[in-house]
């Protein structure tokens, strides 16, 4: 959850949007984007956005939380024109609550696969996934064995006792697995197994997924759970210490003789009041463009959602050997399972 001086100057943001869109002119053409993708990366998708069709793009920067909030708050004087968010729960969320403006697109029905997106009714689709990400496990390859950290499962296995690193259970990224393994496993089992990973933790769960990597790399850590995208920046990164901390892991994508292993998008919707909605329309088919989808997989590492576009990222090429098995869950499966999983989170202790 924002806290509420940051709340407060999102609010400020978006109330400058508001008036700037007043303000312009009657020939500017913009797109108001409430965005949680934070990445620099990205800069370049939205200026070349501005070069092709001549749409301004004015930004305003949250966690997926608070976009959300911030939404529901605003009613219906937001000057949100579409929602960009990095987790699929999130966008199933916003979704569900009403958010979102169903849209209708030949362009992203055809380049977005279906399970990437919401489900089409009469009126449209209201969400479209444009990159994925896996979350995987990284592991020190001279303490540990890969054949005991290759599924989710092995995590809480006695063997890892001391072991396990991780960001907060109740981050989007991991609540999201979470999620996906209460869905596979069954609730009892899928709290039992919660239980064994806080069991198995090195330390209390603390920092993001970059610090993660780099505990197993210390020696903090003999196991880690971390998006892909995260160790990818490391092993592309030509610092001499990035470049000893890429020799030091191993990587394990989880589970691929069973369900597969576990990946997040990042997605894109129409907001329920938005005042641009020809643009926000243009800016999302814009996302699922080659020269788009070619910015997720080179410029932040990710895989993309439209499967005519080739990954020539080494990085990714280097951890996956050019393909993996990925689980084929439900959003909304995930996204219902959100709620019992902090419970469980809460009873077992898991910080």
């Amino acid at each position: 959850m924002l806290k509420t001086s940051s709340f407060l100057t999102c609010l400020a943001a978006a109330a400058a949007l508001m008036g700037a869109a007043h303000t312009a002119s009657a020939q500017e053409q913009v797109v108001n984007l409430y965005s949680a993708r934070h990445y620099q990366t990205d800069e370049a998708l939205y200026s070349n956005f501005t070069k092709a069709t001549g749409i301004k793009v004015n930004r305003v920067d949250a966690d997926d939380a608070g976009i959300l909030a911030r939404l529901k708050a605003e009613g219906s004087a937001s000057p949100a024109d579409v929602i960009l968010l990095v987790d699929a729960a999130r966008l199933w969320k916003g979704d569900s609550e009403g958010l979102f403006l169903p849209i209708k697109s030949a362009a992203l029905e055809t380049a977005i696969p279906a399970q990437l997106r919401a489900r089409a009714t009469p009126e449209g689709t209201t969400w479209f996934g444009f990159s994925t990400r896996a979350r995987v496990v990284v592991y020190d390859k001279l303490k540990v064995k890969k054949t005991d950290v290759d599924t989710y499962e092995k995590l809480a296995d006695a063997r890892n006792k001391g072991l396990l690193c991780t960001r907060s259970g109740s981050h989007p990224y991991n609540l999201s697995l979470f999620g996906a393994v209460t869905e596979h496993m069954g609730e009892a089992k899928a709290e039992e197994w919660l239980k064994g990973l806080v069991a198995n933790m090195a330390r209390a769960p603390k920092g993001g997924d970059t610090d993660q990597i780099k505990g197993v790399a210390s020696g903090e850590c003999g196991i880690a759970i971390t998006n892909t995208y995260y160790l990818a920046r490391i092993m592309r990164s030509t610092s001499p210490e990035d470049k000893a901390i890429a020799d030091k892991v191993g990587v394990v994508f989880p589970n691929q003789q069973s369900w597969g292993t576990h990946i997040n998008i990042a997605g894109a919707a129409v907001a329920k009041n938005a005042k641009n909605t020809a643009n926000a329309v243009k800016f999302m088919e814009y996302l699922a463009s080659a020269d788009a989808q070619n910015y997720f997989a080179n410029g932040n590492n990710e895989w993309p959602a439209v499967a005519s576009v080739k990954v020539s990222n080494p990085a990714l090429q280097a951890m996956t050997g050019g393909s993996f098995k990925s689980e084929t869950l439900p959003i909304s499966a995930v996204g219902n399972n959100q709620v019992k999983v902090q419970q469980m989170l809460d009873r077992v202790g898991y910080k």
